[in-house]
């Protein structure tokens, strides 16, 4: 992010525009709508902005610029249309100690006008930051049909009702009260101020929220992967206990205000203890809160879901579970293959490399037969026990393997091996991110190429 959208107190404050022809008006007509002191500098000025000077809605100033004209202007705006005259313009603005922007002259201005949604005194500023013009009055027009032309006299007359509100508790009580207010299109005023005296008696005398607890599966890490369930319980909780794991894209989904605490595990390293994660859910929830236990993946699968509900339960709070897109399903759709095969496999299993005791002991004897399928989660650094375990029970040695690194984000990446070469490959290929094995599966380019290379042997 280039460019740090802000929103500008302009009450009074002066801003000055150089320029009269059409990119000038197109400025001004937005500037109009704010308070500030316009001051235009032209010696051409359309009759347009020479009308809005005689209304006394700005002061025009029938000259081409000089050094002074923009001293004490929080805001210059350069829109002379001439690249020589919008360069000299600026560089004197720039020593009279103005921000400064320059139209359509993006590399040389130092702020951007957005695209704006105008429901004073709502506002909504789209940017692009020049890359997308198009985009942002795609949006735009988007946004004018979903927000209601009533939504700034709501804004205003809750506004003015707002000292009342405190009599409201702090945090999710005030939400409940603002979004029931806004749920509804009131276009009189009046009816508008009576709707918020019967909401605020009705949330003052509304009994006390019980806390309770989402379990969320955060999925594999690509935040168009996340549920709309998930991405609900993200925006209204008001404390999320988050896993290592959890990709920060997901992360940002987030409200604003809620509380982020990390409960990151480790395999072989350094872990907050599960009795610290569920006190941590329980205490939260007991005092009222809408807890998020945000897991990566599915919260079912290996994210020791039962201890977490068994804490609840003992402490008498409410728990819901909201499943995620596991990481095995998005790593084998990354193969291009599916994890069950008519002829091939007609069972899965999915394992994990390693338990709270160490390395995971599974039936090996079962695994080592052809055809058979697994994917293994938190199996890198169990790679070589794995690897020997199955050899010794008799797996064949070039059963395909693959590893795939932060299966389904930007920075994934795919290893693609066979059983005796699973070490030292998954060392070699240096893998930091969490990563998923799939015994018995191959990426299905690989074997396109593989059968290619048969079918050429085949025929020489």
């Amino acid at each position: 992010m280039k460019h740090f959208p802000i929103f500008m107190a302009l009450e009074g404050r002066r801003v000055v525009l150089s320029g009269g022809g059409e990119a000038a008006l197109a400025k001004l007509r937005l500037l109009l709508k704010t308070e500030a002191k316009l001051t235009v500098v032209s010696d051409n000025a359309a009759p347009e902005i020479r009308d809005w000077a005689a209304q006394g809605r700005l002061s025009l100033i029938n000259r081409a610029m000089e050094p002074g004209d923009a001293i004490c202007a929080s805001l210059f705006y350069a829109a002379n249309e001439n690249d020589a005259e919008d360069a000299r313009v600026a560089a004197i603005a720039h020593r009279d100690g103005a921000l400064v922007n320059i139209v359509d002259n993006l590399a040389d201005s130092q702020f951007i006008t957005p695209a704006i949604v105008d429901r004073d005194p709502v506002t909504v500023a789209i940017g692009t930051e020049g890359a997308a013009p198009v985009l942002a009055r795609s949006i735009k027009k988007s946004l004018e049909e979903q927000l209601s032309p009533n939504l700034g006299l709501m804004a205003r007359i809750g506004k003015a009702f707002r000292s009342k509100v405190e009599t409201l508790p702090f945090g999710a009580k005030r939400r409940a009260f603002w979004s029931d207010y806004y749920a509804a299109d009131v276009a009189d005023a009046d009816v508008a101020q009576e709707r918020l005296e019967d909401l605020l008696d009705k949330h003052l005398h509304a009994p006390e929220r019980e806390g309770w607890v989402d379990l969320v599966g955060a999925g594999p890490g690509d935040p168009e992967l996340l549920t709309l369930k998930a991405r609900k319980a993200l925006d209204n909780a008001d404390v999320v206990i988050y896993d290592r794991l959890v990709a920060p894209e997901i992360l940002e989904l987030a409200r604003r205000e809620a509380v982020m605490l990390s409960a990151g595990k480790e395999g072989f390293g350094p872990s907050v203890t599960q009795d610290a994660i569920n006190e941590m859910i329980v205490s939260h929830a007991r005092g009222g809160a809408h807890v998020v236990r945000l897991k990566s993946g599915d919260p079912t699968v290996f994210g020791r879901l039962d201890e977490e509900i068994e804490a609840c339960e003992a402490s008498g709070v409410k728990w819901t579970i909201v499943p995620g897109i596991t990481s095995a399903s998005a790593g084998v759709a990354a193969l291009g293959q599916s994890l069950t095969k008519r002829g091939r496999n007609s069972a899965v299993r999915l394992i994990t490399g390693h338990d709270t005791k160490g390395y995971a002991d599974h039936d090996w004897r079962a695994l080592a037969q052809p055809g058979e399928v697994a994917a293994i989660y938190m199996g890198k650094k169990s790679a070589r026990f794995i690897q020997g375990r199955l050899l010794m029970h008799g797996a064949n040695p070039d059963t395909p393997v693959t590893v795939i690194e932060n299966a389904s984000r930007a920075s994934q990446r795919i290893l693609s091996t066979k059983l005796s070469e699973l070490e030292p490959s998954l060392t070699e290929a240096n893998f930091d991110g969490p990563a998923l094995v799939f015994l018995g599966l191959a990426p299905r380019a690989a074997l396109q190429v593989a059968d290619q290379f048969e079918q050429k042997e085949a025929a020489v």
